[in-house]
């Protein structure tokens, strides 16, 4: 690949992330927007973070070159799901629904897929809920659909998701099968936590029901 190919492969790549870091506005915008609104309606706001980011050029190079695929931009649009994200912590598991049901209300916004680590854990022990969406990115000239990854987990389970992580970047993904044992064991007591904390939280909103 000569000069001018590879220049103006760089500027269409460019331009790929521009409409992510496009579609990250957007989602970002519609989710402040909601927790915004709920907390007017409701007094209470589901959101307790929200952090957004884009997928390194060598990590989606090496996505495709696991999935045996050429390193294309059509095959970057096509196979590479992730490559705008964003993650939402919420205080309870019942948030977590709740905002899946109004992300998934919006008339502009397409469910592609859906991933319930919640209801189905990772044999790790992860939990999460991992939606693929696609919001319309308005250009001069065009629109153009774009993917974002959404993952909403409870602060807990966001705290065992980090540790995770490092760790298995600690070990470059070769970790000790007893320290594998501990994560799993951690991840129950977390979701015990989120349980009792839940129950904690409705049993105060039915006392103050009371008056």
């Amino acid at each position: 690949m000569d000069l001018p190919e590879v220049n103006d492969v760089l500027l269409q790549f460019n331009k790929l992330l521009l409409l992510y870091n496009s579609a990250l506005k957007e989602i970002n915008t519609k989710l402040e927007i909601l927790n915004d609104e709920f907390k007017f309606v409701h007094q209470y706001n589901p959101i307790e973070h929200i952090k957004s980011r884009i997928k390194s050029g060598e990590s989606i190079i090496s996505k495709l070159q696991r999935q045996g695929r050429d390193i294309t931009l059509e095959n970057i649009q096509t196979y590479i799901d992730d490559i705008a994200g964003i993650r939402v912590t919420c205080s309870f598991t019942t948030d977590i629904y709740r905002i899946v049901d109004m992300i998934s209300s919006q008339n502009d916004i397409e469910v592609l897929k859906t991933k319930d680590y919640f209801r189905d854990p990772k044999p790790s022990g992860y939990r999460s809920y991992h939606m693929i969406v696609t919001v319309p990115i308005f250009l001069s000239d065009r629109v153009v659909p774009t993917k974002v990854e959404i993952q909403i987990r409870t602060v807990a389970m966001d705290f065992w998701a980090s540790l995770e992580h490092k760790i298995y970047y600690k070990y470059e993904g070769n970790v000790p099968e007893h320290i594998r044992t501990e994560l799993r064991e951690c991840s129950d007591m977390a979701s015990f936590l989120d349980a009792k904390m839940l129950a904690l939280n409705e049993e105060v909103k039915e006392y103050k029901g009371h008056y």
